[in-house]
């Protein structure tokens, strides 16, 4: 079995009328994208996996002064494959002056035997918006994940504003309490824009603070944003609890967007 290389794109340009025109969108199976309204793209997946050496790469270009949603219209499941290499998802997205990005696919599936390699690379300009979620899920029902190793990095204007790894299927970190304990389920939430900013005068009555619920948490970071981090039984509580984490988290509505709220 051959292993799949496949690179798509995803760039904006803006319109007359402040509008978001889709400038360009080069798909390249198994990434294919659909434009599902005027702002929003769904990704939807022609072929099975990823599989064990394959190589994927998604291009995401937000033009200043313009909003972008990308959606996905199934969970992703990656497959073990008979390479000795892991598979590789790189996401890269750069988000203009003035512009928003909203990305939440469904869930990553890691079913037994796969080896994952998970990276995002997000660059912002200084007063870009985004909600970015991730969500991945331990295997299949009554399965052992495969190993995955996930990798985020965002930036604001060339500043490091997060960077995070984790890794899932080893034993040493599945069953720590201190890490996953029991959960099936991880996921995140970034949000990150002008609204999430520090107040440049220190002030005691604005002063931000990490906000804890059942299973979820949203923690302040240094710069411009928020990360809302959430664990979960399965997809749907993983789903209800980054949702309470988001909401918590959203000083206001992220604009925009085809929809309301700060994401589906």
């Amino acid at each position: 079995m051959t292993a799949v290389t496949a690179r798509a794109l995803i760039r904006t340009e803006a319109a007359s009328g402040g509008r978001t025109r889709l400038e360009t969108l080069r798909s390249d199976p198994p990434l294919t994208l659909r434009q599902t309204g005027p702002r929003r793209v769904h990704l939807v997946s022609t072929g099975a996996g990823p599989l064990r050496g394959d190589h994927l790469d998604l291009d995401v270009d937000v033009a200043p002064g313009t909003s972008l949603e990308v959606r996905s219209v199934g969970a992703t499941l990656v497959l073990p494959g008979l390479a000795d290499a892991p598979s590789v998802m790189v996401v890269r997205a750069r988000v203009g002056a003035g512009a928003t990005l909203r990305f939440s696919p469904e869930p990553t599936v890691l079913a037994a035997g796969c080896a994952h390699r998970l990276v995002v690379r997000l660059s912002l300009a200084e007063d870009a918006t985004v909600f970015w979620r991730e969500e991945i899920v331990f295997g299949r029902h009554g399965e052992r994940p495969g190993r995955c190793h996930t990798r985020f990095d965002a930036t604001v204007a060339g500043r490091p504003l997060l960077r995070q790894d984790l890794l899932i299927g080893e034993d040493a970190l599945d069953g720590s309490p201190a890490v996953y304990g029991d959960a099936r389920c991880v996921g995140s939430t970034l949000l990150a824009g002008p609204a999430w900013a520090p107040p440049a005068v220190p002030d005691n009555k604005r002063e931000r603070r990490a906000v804890l619920g059942d299973g979820w948490a949203a923690l302040p970071l240094a710069g411009p944003g928020v990360q809302v981090c959430a664990l979960g039984a399965d997809a749907v509580e993983l789903r209800e609890r980054l949702r309470r984490g988001e909401d918590g988290a959203t000083p206001t509505a992220l604009p925009g967007a085809e929809t309301g709220g700060p994401g589906p």
